[in-house]
This record gives C-alpha cells, structure tokens and sequence, in this order.
C-alpha cells in the first residue's frame, strides 16, 4: 500500500483510522481517570485494561504505518 508521504495515514486507510480513534478514545479515559483522587478498585482494573489496549492500538499502528512506508498491504 503506497501513499502521499504529505497524506496522513488516516486519510485512506479504515484500519488504522479506527485504530486512531480508539487509541484517543482510551487516551481520554484514562486522563479521566488519572484526575481522580482516588481510584476504586474497579476503576483500577479499568485503567490497566486501557492502558492495555492502548498500547496494542499504538503497536498496531505503527505495524500499519511501518508497512506502508515500504508498500506492504496489512
């Protein structure tokens, strides 16, 4: 998969745009959770699972981003 190096990737690429989203989205929550005082500890079951899963989302991503830079489809 070949793109403009001007064009983000987000720009035609479904996977990672929703990646993308995700990874803001877990971002936001955990922002959320990191103003709080305290922590339940349901609450902190959530952040490591967030943390979790933001990670995965951001190593996806560069696997994506990583491809396309040498014209490999995922």
């Amino acid at each position: 998969m070949e793109h403009q190096d001007s064009e983000p990737l987000s720009e035609f690429d479904d996977e990672y745009r929703r990646l993308h989203a995700e990874h803001s989205d877990y971002e936001h929550r955990l922002l959320a959770l990191a103003r709080k005082p305290y922590l339940s500890e349901e609450e902190q079951l959530e952040e490591k699972r967030l943390k979790k899963q933001k990670l995965l989302a951001k190593d996806r991503m560069e696997v994506i981003a990583r491809s396309s830079r040498v014209g490999i489809t995922h």
